[in-house]
């Protein structure tokens, strides 16, 4: 959740940096997605955040979550076809909604993020002169509004990846980048194996196990697809086991 003050603004301007040093540095494309969507969590009273990033075809897919609760419910979004976070990406406006209990725009939804433990839903489009390539998206597990400010802070930092992505375009050719974002979609299936091989291991749920391994990849400076690569083939153990307390 978020600091307060002078903090607040020095973990700010770090995260805006962290996306800016991309421009000049070869970069993990999904380790600086998901660090975009933990570092909305630090920063803003925000439970959880989600990013969708369309694929060469257009479709839009999830690159990152900060908790398995808003995986659960990104994924529903899009195999239901129906939820905010697609209306910010088909709009390329943002979509705000303090309280989901409040009318029946997404019912199916609502129901589901419910289910996960959430109350509110605030989208962000990441988008760059009318061109829109995704939505960032933060989850409350309470009914609340975001104050103006923070919503403007959300959108610089979307605005700063989609610069970083589109950059990649420039400098590389357009299948350059659609290449390097299907390969970060791809590399997803290998944090869900780490998650598995944690959960099974230290008898913990999924959810605790990508909060374990996450926490590891932060601590240690690591990008979180290197860590899970190692955990699954054995190149990592101990080190990443003890977090789980066996």
């Amino acid at each position: 959740m978020a600091t307060a003050g002078e903090n607040r603004e020095t973990a700010l301007l770090a995260a805006l940096i962290h996306v800016a040093d991309t421009l000049v540095a070869d970069f993990d494309l999904l380790d600086l997605l998901h660090r975009l969507t933990t570092d909305c969590v630090a920063l803003f009273p925000a439970d959880a955040a989600g990013l969708l990033v369309s694929d060469h075809q257009g479709t839009l897919r999830l690159v990152a979550s900060s908790s398995e609760a808003a995986r659960l419910v990104e994924l529903f979004q899009l195999q239901s076809d129906e939820g905010p976070c697609l209306d910010c990406y088909r709009s390329g406006q943002p979509v705000n909604a303090p309280d989901l209990s409040v009318g029946d725009r997404w019912t199916r939804f609502t129901a589901r993020a419910a289910q996960e433990g959430f109350r509110s839903v605030h989208a962000v489009p990441m988008r760059l002169r009318g061109q829109t390539i995704g939505a960032l998206n933060l989850f409350g597990a309470a009914s609340a509004a975001l104050p103006p400010a923070d919503l403007r802070a959300v959108q610089a930092l979307a605005d700063a990846a989609t610069i970083t992505i589109l950059q990649e375009r420039d400098l590389h050719g357009e299948q350059a980048v659609t290449t390097k974002l299907q390969a970060a979609l791809n590399r997803r299936a290998i944090i869900e194996q780490a998650k598995g091989v944690l959960a099974e291991v230290g008898n913990l749920d999924m959810g605790e196990a990508f909060i374990r391994l996450r926490d590891h990849a932060h601590a240690t400076d690591q990008p979180l697809t290197d860590l899970a690569r190692r955990l699954v083939t054995r190149e990592a153990g101990i080190e990443v086991l003890d977090q789980t307390g066996r």
